[in-house]
């Protein structure tokens, strides 16, 4: 097996007498994007410094590419990472002097980058003002530009999309997709349950800075039902085809992952010969706020004996208002 990227064992971390990391444990391999989600005050930000070499564990261990970074700092030459967003920049400078000066000190990158990680981050137009004058949103851009500059094996954002318009928080999360397809591992927190089902790998679940729950979200986005006159029967037939990896019953649906990419159009006709109707065949669109909403809720119950406000639940997955200044704006 592949050594992964980010393996994390058995972390905690306590100020003082107060737990903000408990016993926590995950990996992430090369060419995934892992998601920290949870409440506010659920410990997602000093996880990330954690993993990021910026703050020391009280127990357990970090590796980044098969290596501590607090025994060996070098390996954050292969890190990019925004940490406590928004990313801190010289307002007298431009967002090209900034960058230049993040080069700089990372090594030397060329103008040529600078201006692709700009046009990226579609920030071309802005390039020449000074940051003072950015909205919170492109400050926000600026720093997912900043570490993708020097080509990261690894890349570690803390919110990188906050105080973002739906367009700029699309376009983050189609820069952090195209990074994970060239290899790159991507660990993030966010807030955007609803967004991340399309393009993250797994998500993390923390309440009370521990591991809750780890969702696989390449399997629920192969995820397909169909409605059927027999629900048991169709779910008995489909087991045995070996183009599905797994069916299960759900009311008078079928739920269905395919192991093969012609397997959905292949259902129809095996239902037919078998005489089992068929209503509907679709997408199974997974609801990760409701399921998140849920193991937190559980969590809550368990832990207290008292079923919380799911409301309050609710809450604490939106994202924080929005920052002085008004919202992003379009350079």
């Amino acid at each position: 097996m592949p050594t992964p990227a980010i393996e994390v064992d058995h972390l905690s971390k306590r100020y003082g007498a107060r737990p903000i990391v408990r016993d926590l444990s995950f990996t992430v391999n090369a060419g995934e994007v892992y998601a920290l989600v949870g409440p506010n005050g659920a410990g997602k930000t000093t996880v990330i410094r954690l993993v990021s070499g910026l703050a020391f564990p009280s127990a357990g261990r970090v590796r980044m590419l098969g290596v501590d970074p607090h025994q060996d700092p070098s390996v954050r030459r292969r890190l990019g990472a925004v940490v406590e967003a928004p990313a801190a920049f010289y307002p007298y400078l431009t967002g090209r002097g900034n960058l230049r000066l993040h080069g700089r000190l990372a090594g030397g990158v060329d103008d040529d980058r600078i201006d692709e990680v700009l046009d990226m981050m579609e920030l071309g137009n802005a390039a020449e003002r000074k940051v003072g004058v950015y909205s919170l949103g492109m400050r926000q851009r600026l720093g997912v530009a900043a570490a993708m500059l020097m080509r990261p094996e690894v890349l570690i954002l803390d919110e990188p999309a906050s105080g973002m318009d739906p367009l700029s928080l699309h376009l983050v999360h189609s820069v952090l997709r195209d990074a994970a397809a060239s290899g790159t591992a991507v660990l993030l927190s966010t807030h955007h349950l609803d967004e991340v089902v399309a393009y993250c790998t797994r998500v993390a679940i923390l309440e009370e800075g521990a591991l809750i729950d780890e969702v696989n979200l390449l399997d629920r986005r192969e995820r397909f039902r169909v409605w059927v006159g027999e629900a048991h029967r169709a779910k008995a037939l489909l087991d045995t085809q070996p183009w599905i990896r797994h069916a299960a019953v759900r009311g008078e649906e079928v739920v269905f992952i395919p192991s093969q990419s012609d397997a959905v159009g292949r259902v129809s006709a095996v239902l037919a010969e078998a005489d089992i109707e068929l209503y509907e065949l679709t997408r199974d669109i997974f609801d990760l706020r409701g399921y998140y909403r849920e193991r937190v809720s559980n969590e809550r119950v368990r832990r207290s004996g008292v079923r919380g406000s799911r409301v309050e639940s609710a809450r604490a997955v939106e994202p924080p208002p929005e920052a002085p200044g008004g919202p992003e704006e379009t350079p």
